[in-house]
């Protein structure tokens, strides 16, 4: 009798135990492995940005957050957030330091490439990183009536986009959006040595950096409210790159 008392109470400390360790960790499902743990105290705890902080920000400091950020990405030093909880922090009202125009591209996710979490940047997204009015009208909303500091016009390597607009091909209403690109097209052709195709990697890179300086360009042209607001110190426009091979964002000067 004494044994199987003793196998009893053997066996529920061994579960405890195990609960015990488990509550200080987190499980989390993997596509490759059954399950990862994560230790609790390793999960990065942070609030939404405030109206507050936000408004103490300077346009360079959130440039140099953006860099810093899109290096760990690089390094791949990358943290646990704890994301359910920021969402519903973040319900009530958003106060991000950046808005970001990226391109479509599903191979470029803008929140992971700066290391960003949720509530820290709007994004803005359509093929080509082109601009139109809705998307004028999204970016004056991000800076004038929400507060963010940065205008940034993301690009990528490897452009389905550009490559199409260079190609200059004619399909529904990819058409007109394809358009847009097209004086990023001639500009990158006027100086360029070798022959000047889709299939040239080095001539899609030239039109994809004239493309981010041509939506630049337009931003400023078209929105007085931006060009205003950037006239006063109150944000910077400005342009970069991302690296598909290394993940690096190269700001254009």
């Amino acid at each position: 009798m004494m044994k199987k008392v003793t196998f009893i109470i053997s066996i529920a400390m061994m579960v405890s135990c195990r609960e015990e360790k488990l509550s200080s960790h987190v499980q989390v499902q993997n596509d490759t492995v059954n399950t990862v743990s994560i230790r609790k105290d390793h999960i990065l705890v942070t609030e939404p940005l405030t109206a507050a902080e936000q408004a103490k920000l300077k346009p360079i400091d959130v440039i140099k957050r953006l860099q810093e950020g899109n290096k760990d990405f690089v390094e791949d030093n990358l943290t646990i957030r704890n994301t359910t909880e920021r969402v519903r922090n973040a319900s009530l009202g958003q106060f991000p330091k950046a808005v970001v125009l990226s391109c479509l591209d599903s191979r470029v996710p803008v929140e992971d490439v700066f290391h960003s979490g949720i509530g820290n940047l709007f994004v803005a997204r359509v093929a080509g990183n082109i601009v139109n009015d809705d998307i004028l009208g999204s970016l004056e909303y991000s800076c004038k009536v929400s507060g963010a500091k940065v205008v940034l016009v993301l690009g990528h390597e490897y452009c389905g986009a550009v490559k199409s607009a260079i190609k200059n091909v004619k399909l529904g209403n990819i058409t007109t959006l394809l358009d847009k690109i097209q004086p990023a097209v001639a500009v990158a052709k006027k100086d360029f040595k070798g022959e000047a195709i889709a299939e040239n990697e080095q001539f899609v890179e030239e039109v994809c950096d004239a493309n981010v300086y041509h939506s630049i360009d337009e931003i400023r042209k078209r929105s007085p409210i931006l060009k205003e607001m950037e006239k006063k110190g109150e944000i910077i426009i400005c342009g970069a790159v991302y690296n598909m091979k290394t993940g690096k964002v190269e700001f254009l000067k």
